[in-house]
């Protein structure tokens, strides 16, 4: 049964000061997931001693990486990736919309690549929204417009996740929700669960986000002690079923029961 995590690594910098793109690998790998989809990583940066974090986690993983940088500042770089050991190929990366009037705000981007899981080629697209209500309102509308969710390679089986800065109440979510399903309502939790702080965690922020074509099984926030101090973040792992014809997300949901 695949397995997709999404993770705010956090520049690798742990709750304690500690720099280590291992200790990201180590908590992921005690989970074994198909794919990744990681946000804040630095590549090349002297912050962080100019190590690749992207592809140091992975290697670390065994899995092959697709990564998009959405800020460059001369050789540094700074984004999101998508790890994985199945069969791949990215099909798009860019930048999402900022604030007319707002040049300071921090980059954001997403990106999209197609996975082989369970014999059907399934949409992951991995983002970091920003920081502000109408940003990530903007922000949203563009994924799910004709260049992302709405564009006709994006078919079959989809999932849309990352770091939303958005809790449930919010508008940003909110969209999402009323075009996709989100995988913790679909897992019957006897209550939801945060990923952040890592230490301490009450705000839901971190998504997965499913369409139809895919049965949510199981979802977790991995609250291990080296999770807790490895990033600011807690991962939310999802394991899933790939659902073969036009079965509703009813049908799906009865699965799960």
């Amino acid at each position: 049964m695949p397995r997709i995590l999404t993770y705010n690594v956090h520049r690798c910098l742990g709750t304690d000061g500690r720099l280590s793109p291992v200790r990201v690998a180590d908590v992921i790998a005690a989970y074994e997931p198909d794919v990744v989809a990681l946000q804040e990583l630095d590549v090349g940066r002297v912050r962080t001693g100019g190590v690749d974090q992207a592809h140091a986690i992975a290697q670390a993983l065994g899995m092959h990486v697709h990564f998009h940088a959405s800020m460059r500042m001369l050789e540094e770089e700074y984004g999101n990736a998508i790890l994985t050991h199945r069969p791949s190929k990215l099909v798009k990366a860019e930048a999402l919309p900022g604030l007319a009037g707002k040049p300071r705000l921090e980059p954001r981007g997403a990106l999209w690549a197609s996975v082989k899981l369970g014999g059907a080629d399934v949409q992951i697209i991995n983002t970091h929204l920003g920081l502000r209500r109408h940003e990530r309102l903007a922000q949203v509308n563009a994924l799910l417009g004709p260049h992302w969710l709405g564009h006709r390679a994006c078919r079959g089986p989809m999932i849309v996740l990352g770091d939303f800065n958005a809790t449930p109440r919010s508008r940003a979510y909110q969209r999402l929700a009323a075009q996709l399903w989100d995988a913790q309502a679909l897992a019957r939790l006897p209550r939801p669960t945060a990923t952040f702080p890592s230490r301490l965690p009450i705000f839901r922020i971190d998504h997965v986000f499913v369409s139809r074509g895919i049965a949510v099984q199981r979802v977790e926030a991995v609250r291990t002690p080296l999770a807790r101090v490895a990033s600011d973040h807690l991962p939310l792992l999802v394991e899933f079923q790939i659902v073969r014809g036009k079965a509703s997300q009813a049908s799906m949901a009865h699965i799960q029961g």
